[in-house]
């Protein structure tokens, strides 16, 4: 049985490492793999995901009108599908959610989401929120604060480093406005 799994994470502990190492694994052993990602990050690009660390590949766009099970089903009609691997997954609406659910119901395909879980409010991402319901494995992806302990907030910061409260739930960015931080030192710099 096909299973959805979401592997998520604050900001900067190597997910779209993980996905594209995973990615790598499969056409290794002669298996395809389709890859997705959000068309509104376009900091590499379009159609690109990039990890930190320099490893690369192409990947197919998703927006909120996209339908991924026809898009899949439709890839997987030409080139049969090993697994599917989509990035920047809290950008998904629920509806895609339950569309990537019947890619692994009904077309027996895998699917590996990879996002962060909330954003610099600590609130829940709309694609996030429904991967925690829907998914049949749950992940976590550990990395850390300036302090040592686990990471599980991003801080929001302007181009001087100061925390930032109010604004828009998406704005892209990475190390540049961005910091993952224990809940103790989130709380503390947002505090002032």
């Amino acid at each position: 049985m096909a299973k959805l799994y979401f592997y998520y994470s604050s900001m900067n502990a190597g997910k779209s490492t993980t996905l594209l190492q995973s990615s790598f694994n499969y056409r290794e052993r002669g298996m395809e793999t389709m890859l997705w990602t959000a068309a509104i990050d376009d900091r590499h690009g379009q159609g690109s995901i990039v990890s930190r660390i320099g490893l690369e590949a192409q990947a197919h766009l998703f927006e909120a009108a996209t339908d991924l099970f026809d898009a899949i089903a439709a890839e997987q009609a030409q080139t049969p599908l090993s697994c599917v691997l989509v990035d920047e997954a809290q950008f998904l609406n629920a509806a895609q959610v339950w569309q990537l659910a019947a890619v692994c119901d009904r077309l027996h395909i895998p699917v590996l989401c990879y996002g962060i879980r909330t954003d610099f409010q600590g609130q829940l991402f709309e694609g996030s929120a429904a991967l925690l319901g829907l998914a049949d494995t749950l992940t976590e992806i550990k990395t850390i604060c300036e302090c040592g302990r686990k990471a599980i907030m991003n801080l929001r910061v302007d181009g001087a480093g100061h925390p930032i409260s109010d604004g828009a739930q998406t704005e892209i960015g990475g190390n540049d406005r961005y910091v993952a931080l224990c809940r103790h030192h989130f709380t503390e710099r947002m505090r002032g």
